[in-house]
């Protein structure tokens, strides 16, 4: 008799835990907003969170070139060349590049960034057929000075004084 009174303290067992899933599903159903929304009908980027991991960009306007972020990077991503322009021996940022289709959205570049110039956007459409379309070059038009921190030692703020 015991075989029969497990089978059926089985068959109890397993409605008693449908039934309570049921109230949660519910629960959930009835009082909760939808999370989902209905894609592309709806702005989804507006209804991201603020610190939501998008696509990565770099402000190369204001950008120092240090190499915090791609030394900070755990699969070498990022490629910087910084030059000195023989001619004004200001030192120039000639490349920039990030390799989104590598990139694993730690944010671990973000953190030694002394200018807040690379962070994450809200954009997160990126399906592509071709990886190439993923490789983006923030340096297009030349060598581009780099950005002097005024708060820096030597920087503006210590010219004008």
């Amino acid at each position: 008799m015991g075989a029969v009174a497990d089978y059926f303290a089985n068959i109890r067992d397993a409605v008693r835990t449908t039934l309570t899933g049921l109230k949660i599903t519910s629960r959930h159903l009835w009082t909760q907003p939808p999370i989902t929304v209905e894609y592309p009908d709806v702005d989804v980027e507006a209804t991201l969170p603020a610190r939501y991991r998008g696509f990565l960009v770099n402000e190369v306007e204001i950008c120092t070139g240090c190499l915090a972020c791609a030394k900070a990077c755990p699969i070498d991503i990022i490629y910087i060349e910084v030059e000195r322009d023989e001619a004004t021996k200001e030192r120039m940022l000639r490349r920039y590049d990030i390799d989104l289709g590598k990139c694993m959205y730690c944010g671990l570049c973000l953190e030694p960034c002394p200018t807040g110039s690379i962070h994450f956007t809200p954009r997160f459409e990126a399906s592509t057929t071709n990886l190439g379309d993923l490789y983006h070059q923030f340096v297009e038009r030349g060598p581009l000075p780099i950005y002097k921190n005024p708060k820096a030692p030597g920087g503006a703020a210590d010219s004008e004084e």
